[in-house]
């Protein structure tokens, strides 16, 4: 049979034989107990019928069974478990609060617990970091940072020394869907990618998804980062400041209308620009400093409609000034995110729950060189940017524990904008603005459903149908997905997954640090979408008495259509001469497609709640690429390809906090990595160039001669943070010092080379290694109120 048939066969008639006999729902939210806070994903377990289900990403949940009496138990990491009795006669609606704590008896509460919550995942490739874990990891200059941590999970490999780009199972940056309270960010980093734009006080949930994909995601091919934001306290004012040495955060939350009503508003910014303002010269002023700004409302309508509206505001911007008698200069570049979305939750019945998304996102890059020389100015102004405006429908019907159906369809307008030049010269005489524009429609519609069949086997297969359209052209594809998990025992599952993806959008970038000035272009009728299919099979084990998993993956991925400037083409050289030309396409002539293949393994072991937490990660993995105009056609590694990738992660409450004592919290982290794969020149010689605008004249220069792409490779990485909390609860207040070190043994890690010709002699080429960061301590203090 057909593959796509057998999933519409599953998805439209494996729910009918439910009807056959009484049934009721038991439905309702999962909350924090004092804050009114939806949990997402908290588990609600039947031991004696070894089920359950967990909440979704609005805290909703439903349970439908056989009219009786039950025991639910409802845990949740970083909460008290909390166990009750139902009696199902009729529908019932059940709200559920948990009360914040960290005691023990979480990992052993019940074995039936535990056992229901492994068999209860059929998703791999899939992994949930505890926001309070990502606040308690030290950090470079102690600026928590979401993505730094995404990059120590396997799978995940880092852009180079402090940098903030991701990189999963092969895939480049702009294969990773990173969304925002359901919003796409573009361009997710600050300080040129060495921090990233998420502020982790207003986070709420993070998860990464590497393979094994779910039918409600699609448009990129090796990841999903999905985060939600806080709701805000629904019940009491609160709020959260931070003092670092380069920024400073506040955050403010509580009710609007007690019990219905709630905001929540986050801001961060850099101060250094200002400190470093009195020592600057009268003639000369340099600025760089960044922002965010996150900010949520939300209202209750009545217990079965729910309003929520959330933003965020962010940018960095640098630019310089200079005055020396009749001239004058200002260059700057600027670039930022704006995201929004406006939800609302409707439940149309025990078992139905739905949810309608309006989105808007934008991305804008700005370089700006302006000069005035004896009364004549010279402007260039260069933007680039993408504009997106959506919505979005899923349904989630849950007609019994054996099955969870989720359906919805999702529309994108994109703008996006290549370049828009200014040209001003006023002692030419020339002036010209110009600005590219394309247009183009992303939508899809999706199924699927995770299904219990008997008491071991469980699967989730779905199907998603894309399209996109731009410049007239139609492209149409099916997208099949399928997890499986098989428990061979309560605590033992093996795992397998499929999915095939497509992207309709590229980035196009010749760096590897992640730079603002990297292009967001669409699939046109000359580009075509990039594909890829992905295989992943592996072992997950539970140690229920010890409270961690284990588990173990492997994967093969091939890609297709995948893009690259071509040999010697970039973003600086091309925009304005081919612009000013007409030619509205231009980049379309400077790249080149080709393929790409990524194989490996992945071991991770995770333990999220006791004293002690963290986790250990491995990665042995391949990436090759493939283009007919690259590297005369030969495959050659990726750029980010390493052959072995490790993370040690630890936390540990050395002591609680109580009233005769500070607590104390102590973390660390240890990476290693291959080194990356870089090109570099053999041999170097003089030669002669014709210049013919010079009357035929010949010029000397210097000339490289190259290995193969990529054949050399960078010093491995290395590097261990620590990091000390010192904590203590007063009346009003609670007050935490951080003390951490950023790379503790010094390790000069490399951030780029270059050939350089080193006294005394000054004629012996030599490979000469540049570093960023030595050690860093740094210090920070933090309130919450």
């Amino acid at each position: 049979m057909n593959l796509k048939y057998l999933f519409l066969y599953l998805l439209l008639f494996s729910p009918f034989y439910l009807f056959s006999q009484t049934r009721y729902t038991v439905s309702g939210y999962i909350k924090e107990k004092g804050s009114e806070e939806l949990l997402i994903g908290a588990s609600i377990a039947i031991p004696s019928l070894k089920t359950g289900t967990v909440s979704n990403n609005y805290g909703f949940y439903s349970i439908t069974l056989p009219e009786g009496e039950y025991d639910l138990l409802v845990s949740y990491i970083g909460y008290k478990p909390k166990g009750f009795k139902i009696k199902l006669n009729q529908n019932l609606e059940n709200n559920i609060w948990l009360e914040p704590g960290t005691a023990l008896q979480e990992v052993v509460v019940s074995a039936e617990k535990q056992s229901t919550k492994l068999a209860e995942v059929t998703r791999m490739s899939v992994i949930e970091i505890p926001v309070q874990q990502i606040k308690d990891i030290p950090a470079l200059l102690g600026e928590k940072d979401v993505l730094k941590v995404i990059q120590l999970l396997p799978g995940v490999q880092k852009g180079g020394e402090g940098n903030s780009g991701i990189y999963v199972r092969g895939g480049g940056p702009d294969q990773n869907l990173i969304i925002l309270d359901d919003a796409t960010v573009y361009n997710a980093f600050h300080l040129f990618g060495f921090f990233s734009l998420f502020n982790g006080d207003a986070l709420k949930s993070v998860e990464l998804t590497k393979g094994g994909f779910p039918a409600r995601y699609g448009g990129r091919l090796s990841s999903v980062i999905d985060m939600s934001m806080k709701e805000g306290n629904k019940e009491e004012f609160h709020g959260e400041a931070g003092i670092g040495l380069i920024a400073s955060r506040l955050l403010l939350e509580g009710p609007i209308v007690k019990g219905k009503s709630s905001f929540l508003i986050s801001g961060r910014r850099t101060y250094l620009d200002v400190l470093a303002q009195p020592f600057m010269p009268a003639n000369q002023k340099t600025r760089y400093y960044f922002y965010d700004l996150n900010a949520k409302a939300n209202y209750e309508i009545n217990s079965r409609n729910k309003i929520y509206v959330s933003g965020y505001f962010g940018r960095d911007k640098f630019f310089l000034k200079s005055k020396y008698a009749d001239q004058e200069q200002q260059s700057g570049i600027n670039w930022g995110n704006v995201t929004g979305t406006i939800r609302w939750n409707h439940q149309f019945a025990p078992k139905l729950f739905g949810n309608l998304s309006i989105i808007g996102s934008d991305y804008q890059f700005k370089l700006i060189d302006e000069s005035l020389s004896n009364g004549q100015k010279f402007v260039l102004n260069y933007g680039s940017g993408i504009r997106d405006f959506g919505a979005k429908y899923d349904v989630d019907f849950r007609p019994s524990t054996s099955h969870s159906i989720k359906a919805g369809v999702n529309f994108i307008y994109h703008t996006f904008t290549p370049s828009a030049l200014v040209v001003l010269d006023e002692f030419s005489g020339y002036n010209n603005t110009t600005k590219n524009k394309l247009f183009s429609w992303e939508n899809a519609v999706y199924a699927e459903d995770d299904i219990k069949v008997g008491a071991r086997l469980r699967l989730n297969p779905g199907l998603r149908l894309s399209h996109f359209s731009a410049q007239g052209k139609n492209y149409l594809r099916l997208e099949p997905r399928f997890s499986s998990s098989y428990n061979l025992k309560p605590d033992l599952a093996i795992k397998a997954s499929y999915a095939l993806m497509n992207q309709y959008i590229h980035l196009l970038s010749n760096t590897s640090i992640g730079l603002p000035t990297d292009l967001w272009v669409p699939t046109t009728n000359r580009t075509l979408p990039q594909q890829s299919w992905q295989l992943a099979a592996g072992v997950a084990k539970d140690f229920l008495d010890k409270g961690y998993s284990v588990s173990i993956e492997g994967y093969y991925k091939e890609s297709a259509n995948i893009i690259s400037y071509k040999e010697g083409a970039s973003f600086f050289d091309a925009d304005p001469a081919d612009v000013n030309s007409g030619n509205a396409n231009s980049w379309e002539d400077k790249i080149t497609s080709g393929k790409g293949w990524s194989y490996g393994a992945e071991f991770f072991l995770q333990k999220k709640i006791g004293k002690l937490s963290g986790w250990i990660g491995y990665t042995l993995s391949w990436t090759t690429l493939q283009f007919d105009e690259l590297n005369f056609g030969k495959e050659f590694y990726a750029r980010y390809d390493r052959r072995h990738d490790i993370s040690v992660v630890g936390i540990y409450e050395i002591r609680k906090e109580t009233p005769e004592h500070n607590g104390l919290k102590l973390s660390g982290t240890w990476v290693y990595g291959t080194g990356q794969a870089i090109t570099l020149p053999v041999a170097e010689y003089s030669a002669p160039a014709h210049t013919p605008g010079r009357g035929g004249s010949f010029t000397f220069g210097n000339v490289y001669e190259y290995t193969d792409r990529n054949a050399y490779r960078m010093a491995p990485y290395h590097r261990m943070d620590i990091g000390l909390q010192v904590q203590r609860k007063f009346k009003r207040y609670e007050r935490t010092w951080e003390f951490s070190v950023y790379n503790l043994y010094n390790r000069a890690n490399p951030f780029f080379y270059y050939i350089s010709q080193p006294p005394p002699n000054y004629d012996t080429p030599q490979l000469t290694q540049v570093s960023l960061f030595p050690i860093i301590p740094s210090i920070s203090w933090n309130i919450k109120f």
